[in-house]
């Protein structure tokens, strides 16, 4: 499941600790795009994880539930720990980074970049994270920009005054360039490099 590139330098290793199979799987997949230098590990009690290195993760992904049974450990963590709730508002999570879980693909992936800009203000601590050196040139972020927008091709053609062949060539040098397929995964590249505003997606 996780990658087998060989790990970068610094590669910030993230914890995901949740009773639920599931959501591990969906938040892992998300992350993994969102930051695609980072580790990512997923364990399904607080047990599992104090087992492993506990203190060598960048973040922590908890369920609001394990969260409130090990208080103490997390608080102690309070700027690298992100409580998974499920839409509602824990008022005993005042001050704690919160992440609702229950949310479509397009806000969740707005939050966790949200999250990821609030807590790397002063900039990041891992450069770029794009997992390619390639730069793309004008034309291909315009494309890029109007991708994350939700354009079709045919009305990227027609915004760009180019012809749909190209914009499908362009489409296809980002995707080979940034190693990157899916729109979501474009859209978050754009934000991480500061194309497009987290909360204009």
């Amino acid at each position: 499941m996780l990658h087998t590139e060989t790990p970068h330098a610094n590669a910030p290793e993230i914890a995901i600790v949740n009773p639920d199979t599931l959501s591990c799987l969906g938040l892992q997949s998300l992350l993994e795009e969102i930051i695609p230098i980072a580790t990512i590990r997923s364990f399904h009690s607080f047990a599992e994880l104090v087992d492993d290195t506990p203190d060598m993760y960048a973040h922590y992904f908890i369920s609001s539930q394990i969260y409130f049974e090990h208080t103490a450990f997390f608080l102690e963590r309070k700027t690298k720990t992100i409580v998974l709730a499920g839409g509602e508002t824990l008022p005993q999570l005042s001050g704690m980074s919160t992440l609702n879980i229950f949310q479509d693909e397009k806000n969740l992936i707005r939050n966790i970049l949200q999250l990821h800009q609030h807590g790397h203000q002063h900039g990041h601590p891992h450069g770029h994270l794009s997992p390619s050196g390639h730069e793309l040139s004008a034309r291909e972020i315009e494309v890029l920009v109007l991708i994350t927008k939700g354009l079709i091709n045919k009305e990227i053609a027609d915004k760009l005054s180019i012809s749909l062949t190209t914009v499908i060539s362009h489409r296809k040098n980002i995707t080979e360039k940034l190693g990157i397929k899916s729109v979501s995964g474009l859209t978050i590249y754009a934000v991480m490099h500061g194309y497009v505003e987290a909360d204009r997606i």
